[in-house]
């Protein structure tokens, strides 16, 4: 099924409008800068988290400058991110291209991070809205918060699943729990409306980023990264963790404790993604995920009058459990 078609049905026109809003905001003069803005561009993405926000907005009212302004903000906070996340991960690639760290060095990264920061929150301050601009900034300290909590409890010799959940509520749940609260405030939405949008995102980042993370107990070209890519960088995800705390496989825990240390080899690690397979965690995970989408689907049931929202809404949820990449 064509997902991405059905999202983009109801919101085409507003979509083209951030496209060129966006990419605007994305041009440059100068030399270098010119240059480094155009290479993040060639790789822009499916744009999920603006048709979110867009989508949000049509929900509880229309599409208006403020919506715009604030897609464009929450989108230039989130590829700055990404920036600068390459560069603290030492990345050498990004969505199947050379990374911007790579291409240039360390300093020029940083630096157009910054100004990508800049210029969002000159798009949020456009807005003229407070509570959106405090949304954005809040969201910032949230997603900075949440990588710096990830390399902490990368030393943790706990194998939490709590602390899991915890990283990717700041990571990633939160960047789509302010797609739909700002979509909702730019619309002028209730109270309720708010929070119950708020609930929508959180759940639909929470599975998003599960299914990513399921992505990696499979080899995959299209995805760019090998098996096992998060246990090399220390990370122990949600399959493995369920794997870990319900067989108490004492083997597999020194093996996982290894991975927190930096110090597990190619071996091992093929072993513990091997054993967390054997041993339901990736079913366990696909579980959770279902959860979640039960959630989302019950909002859009309550939330949702509109035909032609709720079918793209439905898309999106569908298309973020079932993608396969």
């Amino acid at each position: 099924m064509d997902y991405l078609s059905l999202i983009k049905e109801p919101i085409e026109k507003e979509l083209g409008e951030f496209n060129a809003l966006f990419n605007a905001s994305m041009t440059h003069t100068d030399g270098m800068l010119s240059q480094a803005l155009a290479h993040i561009r060639q790789k822009a993405g499916k744009r999920m988290r603006p048709m979110l926000i867009l989508l949000a907005a049509r929900n509880y009212g229309a599409v208006t400058a403020a919506t715009q302004n604030s897609a464009v903000g929450l989108e230039l906070l989130h590829t700055a991110s990404l920036v600068h996340d390459d560069v603290v991960d030492e990345s050498a690639e990004r969505r199947g291209q050379a990374s911007l760290n790579a291409t240039y060095n360390n300093k020029v990264a940083v630096l157009v991070g910054d100004y990508l920061l800049s210029t969002a929150l000159l798009h949020v301050s456009l807005t003229g809205n407070q509570a959106i601009v405090q949304y954005l900034a809040e969201l910032g300290r949230t997603l900075a918060s949440g990588e710096i909590l990830q390399l902490s409890n990368i030393r943790n010799q706990d194998i939490s699943e709590e602390v899991y959940y915890q990283v990717i509520r700041q990571k990633t749940a939160a960047l789509f729990e302010a797609c739909c609260a700002i979509g909702a405030l730019s619309a002028g939405a209730s109270g309720a409306g708010i929070e119950a949008a708020k609930d929508f995102g959180r759940n639909l980042g929470m599975a998003f980023q599960i299914r990513d993370d399921i992505f990696d107990y499979f080899p995959s070209a299209d995805i760019g990264k090998p098996t096992g890519n998060d246990m090399a960088e220390g990370k122990l995800t949600l399959p493995a963790i369920h794997a870990l705390n319900t067989t108490g496989d004492e083997a597999m825990a020194a093996i996982a404790r290894r991975v927190k240390e930096g110090t597990v080899t190619p071996g091992e690690i093929a072993a513990l993604v091997e054993f967390t397979k054997e041993n339901g965690g990736i079913e366990y995970a696909r579980r959770r995920m279902e959860e979640l989408r039960g959630l989302c689907l019950g909002f859009i049931g309550a939330n949702v009058a509109d035909g032609g929202i709720a079918r793209a809404l439905t898309a999106y949820v569908d298309f973020v459990i079932d993608r396969e990449k």
